[in-house]
């Protein structure tokens, strides 16, 4: 793409030596098709795609088959151009830049003496890139979705600021390190100071500064008030978010004044990699303000193909869908952004911690002088403007490029194995490591995930197996093998990446397809999937466990399909996830000391069968419920070893607790539990999976008499003073598909509101697994859905996104079960 730029001289003046003036070009441009063929006016921050959209000259992107009918789009080139005044004399000024805020830098264009400008080549590779892979529409971006700006100053400017807090723990007390680049264009040195302040913590510090001609970089290192505490930043459901709000105010010669605000935060982080008793290898676990935390979370990928389109209340939506699902951690993926300010602030605010990857993916990629000063540039600028956020713990090279590389997905000959290893060291540790751990202090940097740690490290950067189940992390994925099967999954040191796909609900894809695409086997329904042989998985792995839908009606049998999926996604991920958290104080054969499960993925890029738990737009599927639950603080964990049926009581609370267990089994044919048993006072120790209940099935089914595997299931909660305190989990002894004296369950509800709540009261015929709750395009989420409702009656809560009606929600409301698919 080329941008070009027609500027017109101002007739406005101003005197040398006064502050720096700056011009926004946010709003309308004209944009242009390579031929001339099309011109329209154009939105900066902006692309092509969305401005073509906004003048009718094409449909949603997102449409039935569009993605492939606009693919001539990104194959054009495409023009923006723009007539301003600058209101202002530019030759009043020693230094004039166009700034454009891009993906991965900031591009500066001097603009003194020039009346017309032309510039090329602005947009790098990740501007460019194309947000496909294998789970999404392939859009390469076209335009300008970041600010761009006109900026004149006279003696000097603020490039940019940001700082460190740093622990002293020999002297026990925090200070903080700030760095300050400025253009300085005086011919002489510029004098001043520079005063920090922060109010609460009692602490402010002046110090006088030199600024000698050219780029210069200005240190500060500021003694916090040691009399005062400090509070530290925490993670979600360990502490609170507190930060402090810090002035930094350059006072400079000539009546020059810059000043600048931040939040800052207080917390440390290790990543610790050490022997572990009774296992070879080494742990991998983070510790926060030196606690050991167990990290809870997903994967996020770009919210849309069309970056201006992501909005701050979508992003504080998916975010708060990630809290509100008692997740602590979110790891930004390699293969699609780096993330808008915007995007860490609430994830400071909220308490997630972030993973952050580096914008390198699944590739084999060069080491040029010319690509390499590129990416040094490109990694020189994010650690600047990220590092002062508390919520990003790690920094991670790439993703899956060691893997890629060591296991050979590219078919590489072995006598060029040698001159690819040189190019992932050169790029990743020699270039890209050195100047993130120059850059920053704080928090430890590994070169790729899945990695071996400390071991890829000893063995040259790249490890023999780099899936090694005693080292680092790994990711783990099997669509064939019974996802019921604890035993399948890897017991590793931490799992980064694992999940199972599924269909989002109707109501989301009804708005980008027709009548005609909703059947399993449309050309439509096989577009859409874009992992080789997905929606035969999904049903090969849902038809393990349940009988597939027998509709003869498509439409009947494609809504019964997407639910089916989601059941499925959901009872794997909560298996494999449940499994992750009880294995955090086990060491078996020398594996376990699980400390980390991230499922891919938190958040979708389009409308279309993926392994999101979130829906695109935000619309929470059939997992994400579960995840609220397999994801709490506190929670029995059930599951069967040689006919011996285990309940594990995992804690990721800071101190330990006394817990009442209750263990009840229910048959299908009843809403009356056959028998409960309630245990005496059990000790959950903190940060810890202990063995709470231990009894083989046998036995355990003779306690009810007409209990067998088939007849009955078995749930179980925690408890305390007659408090509940966990969710209510539940046990399967047999598949679904094998259940007997399971009844097709009539479902009603009664719909009432409260405040700005609604509820749902529910009441049931029959035991109904998996209870599914769905309001169609009306946004919010429910307190609880997906549920095994074992009891008559239940009361949901539903909290809508946006103002709805009583009215509404039962004209939209619709209930299914598993049997309501038979």
């Amino acid at each position: 793409m080329r941008l070009r730029l027609l500027l017109l001289l101002a007739v406005c003046g101003a005197a040398a030596g006064a502050a720096a003036r700056t011009l926004s070009l946010r709003g309308r441009w004209r944009i242009r098709s390579g031929n001339g063929s099309l011109e329209l006016p154009g939105d900066v921050p902006g692309c092509v795609h969305t401005a073509l959209l906004q003048q009718n000259l094409i449909q949603d992107p997102y449409y039935r088959f569009n993605d492939l009918s606009y693919r001539w789009i990104s194959l054009d080139n495409w023009t923006y151009s723009k007539e301003f005044k600058i209101p202002f004399d530019i030759s009043k000024w020693q230094k004039v830049n166009l700034i454009f805020e891009g993906v991965d830098t900031v591009t500066k264009v001097l603009l003194n003496d020039v009346t017309i400008g032309e510039t090329d080549n602005m947009f790098k590779r990740y501007e460019q890139c194309s947000f496909g892979w294998d789970w999404g529409p392939s859009f390469p971006t076209q335009g300008i979705w970041k600010d761009v700006r006109v900026e004149a100053y006279n003696l000097c400017q603020l490039n940019y600021f940001t700082f460190s807090p740093i622990y002293d723990a020999r002297a026990q007390e925090w200070n903080l390190e700030i760095e300050s680049s400025f253009d300085v264009v005086s011919s002489k040195p510029v004098y001043g100071h520079v005063m920090v302040a922060l109010p609460k913590l009692q602490t402010q510090q002046t110090q006088g500064i030199e600024l000698q001609p050219g780029e210069r970089v200005v240190e500060l290192f500021v003694k916090i008030n040691k009399n005062i505490s400090v509070e530290t930043w925490w993670p979600h459901g360990h502490g609170n978010q507190t930060g402090y709000n810090m002035t930094i105010l350059f006072e400079l010669d000539g009546g020059l004044s810059i000043e600048k605000s931040a939040k800052v935060y207080f917390r440390t982080v290790e990543l610790i990699e050490e022997p572990i008793k009774g296992s070879p290898g080494l742990s991998f676990y983070f510790k926060i303000n030196g606690l050991p935390i167990f990290l809870k979370g997903s994967n996020w990928i770009p919210a849309d193909s069309f970056q201006d389109r992501v909005t701050s209340d979508l992003l504080r939506l998916l975010l708060q869908s990630a809290v509100d699902a008692n997740m602590n951690t979110l790891r930004v993926w390699g293969g699609g952004v780096y993330e808008q300010d915007e995007f860490y602030e609430l994830c400071d605010e909220l308490g997630i911690m972030v993973w952050q990857d580096f914008m390198f993916a699944c590739a084999l990629y060069p080491a040029g002088q010319g690509f390499l000063d590129s990416v040094r540039a490109e990694v020189a600028y994010q650690a600047r403007r990220l590092k002062s956020h508390p919520s990003i713990i790690t920094w991670s090279g790439n993703n899956e490029n060691e893997a890629a590389l060591m296991m050979n997905w590219y078919g590489i000959h072995i006598s060029d194995l040698p001159t690819y290893i040189n190019d992932y060291v050169t790029l990743y540790v020699k270039n890209i490591r050195e100047i993130v751990l120059t850059a920053d202090k704080t928090r430890p940097f590994i070169t790729s995930s899945p990695t071996n740690g400390a071991e890829s490290v000893a063995e040259g950067w790249v490890s023999h197996n780099p899936y090694d189940k005693h080292f680092g992390d790994v990711h783990f994925y099997d669509y064939i093998s019974d996802c019921w099967n604890w035993k399948i999954f890897p017991k590793a040191r931490f799992v980064s990446e694992y999940g199972y796909q599924s269909w989002p609900s109707f109501s989301t894809l009804e708005k980008i397809s027709s009548e005609e695409d909703w059947s399993c086997g449309s050309r439509f329904s096989l577009h859409r999937q874009h992992h080789a042989d997905g929606n035969t998985e999904m049903l090969l792995q849902a038809g393990l466990h349940f009988k597939l839908p027998q509709s003869k009606d498509p439409l009947r049998s494609f809504k019964d399909t997407i639910y089916l999926t989601q059941v499925m996604q959901a009872q794997c991920v909560k298996t494999q996830t449940e499994f992750y958290r009880r294995s955090r104080s086990q060491v078996v054969h020398g594996e376990g000391h699980t400390m980390g499960a991230l499922y891919w993925q938190l958040n979708d890029i389009w409308q279309a069968p993926s392994w999101a738990s979130l829906e695109y737009g935000g619309k929470w599927k059939m997992l994400h419920y579960f995840a609220r639950h397999f994801f709490a603080p506190l929670l029995p964990v059930g599951f069967e070893n040689q006919d011996v049926f285990f309940i594990y009581g995992v804690s990721d609370l800071r101190s330990e607790c006394n817990v009442t267990l209750t263990v009840r089994l229910h048959a299908w044919s009843s809403l009356e539990p056959l028998c409960s048993r309630r245990t005496r006072r059990l000790v959950m120790k903190a940060g810890k999976a202990t063995l709470l209940y231990k009894e083989p099935v046998p036995r355990l089914l003779k306690t009810c008499g007409t209990c067998t595997r088939q007849r009955c299931v078995v749930s179980f909660h925690l408890s305390a003073a007659g408090q509940l305190l966990s969710p209510t989990n539940y046990h399967f002894l047999s598949s679904l598909k094998e259940a007997v004296g399971l009844h097709k369950a009539h479902i009603t509800a009664v719909i009432s509101q409260r405040g700005d709540t609604f509820v749902f009261d529910l009441e049931t015929s029959a035991v109904a697994p998996f209870v599914w709750l769905d309001v169609g395009n009306i946004p919010g989420r429910f307190s609880d859905n997906g549920f095994l409702m074992t009891g008559k009656t239940r009361t949901v809560l539903f909290y809508p996104w946006k103002p709805t009606s009583k009215s509404e929600l039962e004209r939209s409301f619709q209930v299914t079960s598993l049997t309501d698919i038979y």
